[in-house]
């Protein structure tokens, strides 16, 4: 294997894989990333067995062939090197040259043999859509997820497809973020997928908005493709809990306020909250919401802020944590949150926002100590 790279996109291609390899593993060649000299150019691809991501980047052929090398070192070495055309040459199947310049290393890798396969997923029927609006899904509903091991299911992201319409909805049972955008065109069967939030963010940061994207499925694995990147991801198996019977639809109490007003009161009331439930009490009346916070412990706050607000005048509580989580993805200057009564959920939506994508957030409410 001979080619010449340069040094940007060699660490072009390295960032976009070095997410997939594992920080620990017991099999040695999963710490490295493959390297394929082809025609098309260097072809970097790296896994940890649930995730592969695998991109190719342009490079001046001289002789095709593959490699693997350790992750950490190689990309220790791109961002070491000078902005210069870096020439790799390998000896034998374990041991490969590269200069730069006035430098020159010889690192020792591993057989492509040992690299693992990439999961055989079918593109033929598969879904066309920009990269855009499914990274617009995961951008606003994907850090719901829980991050927890005690119910596995919920550490993954439902992705409902049907012929107009994509939905994703993430929960940890605390708060749930749901969004649907339309999808034009789709010939592709329903499905309903349990996708790994590590694999979704994978996806936002490697495409762009503007690629056309493939979306491919087997059985147990799921596929992105572009003209120069793939990434495939081992799915969650198992039923999703019904979301729709906890979204609350006969909530009477409507309260809308400026964002960046309720984040900051909420941030300067979690100082005083509790550290183990983060409680903070939200006391609703007509043209105002006062938020209180007592510890026992520590001390206690209160703070008054304008809001507009039809209902009966409520007192309810909330994990200010939680709250504060989806306030930081809506993705307008106003907010509306709507209430029943204090022991259910309540919900949190953008106020005018001029874009076909249906948004809806949900936090459960924390029993108040008088």
């Amino acid at each position: 294997m001979k080619f010449t790279i340069t040094r940007e996109q060699l660490a072009e291609g390295v960032s976009a894989v070095s997410a997939a390899v594992p920080s620990k593993t017991t099999l040695p060649v999963l710490a490295n990333i493959l390297l394929e000299a082809t025609k098309d150019g260097l072809r970097l691809s790296g896994t940890d067995l649930d995730i592969a991501v695998s991109t190719t980047v342009p490079a001046s052929v001289d002789q095709e062939g593959a490699i693997t090398l350790p992750a950490r070192k190689l990309q220790e070495l791109v961002r070491e090197l000078p902005s210069a055309g870096i020439r790799f040459t390998t000896q034998g199947e374990q041991r490969v040259t590269i200069e730069c310049g006035r430098s020159k290393f010889k690192l020792l890798g591993l057989p492509r043999e040992e690299f693992p396969a990439f999961p055989q997923v079918a593109f033929d029927g598969a879904i066309k859509t920009t990269a855009r609006d499914l990274q617009k899904l995961v951008a606003h509903v994907a850090f719901a997820a829980s991050t927890e091991e005690s119910r596995p299911i919920l550490n993954g992201v439902l992705w409902q497809l049907t012929a107009d319409r994509m939905r994703m909805v993430a929960t940890n049972g605390h708060r749930l973020a749901k969004m649907e955008v339309p999808l034009q065109g789709s010939t592709a069967e329903p499905a309903e997928l349990i996708v790994p939030p590590k694999a979704l963010e994978q996806f936002r940061k490697l495409f762009s908005a503007e690629d056309e994207i493939e979306i491919g499925r087997s059985e147990n694995h799921l596929g992105f493709r572009s003209a120069t990147t793939q990434v495939f991801t081992r799915l969650i198996e198992g039923p999703y809990p019904n979301y729709e019977q906890v979204i609350p639809r006969e909530n009477d109490k409507f309260a809308t306020v400026e964002k960046a007003t309720l984040i900051s009161a909420l941030r300067r009331m979690s100082i005083v909250a509790s550290d183990q439930t983060h409680r903070i009490r939200m006391s609703f009346g007509d043209g105002s919401c006062r938020l209180s916070v007592t510890t026992p412990d520590l001390g206690e706050a209160q703070e008054e802020i304008t809001v507009s607000y039809e209902g009966e005048p409520l007192d309810i509580g909330f994990n200010a944590n939680y709250l504060l989580e989806v306030l930081k993805y809506m993705p307008t200057e106003e907010v509306r949150l709507t209430f029943k009564a204090p022991e259910r959920a309540s919900t949190v939506e953008p106020v005018g926002w001029d874009d076909p994508a249906v948004y809806l957030t949900l936090v459960m409410p924390l029993r108040l100590i008088d």
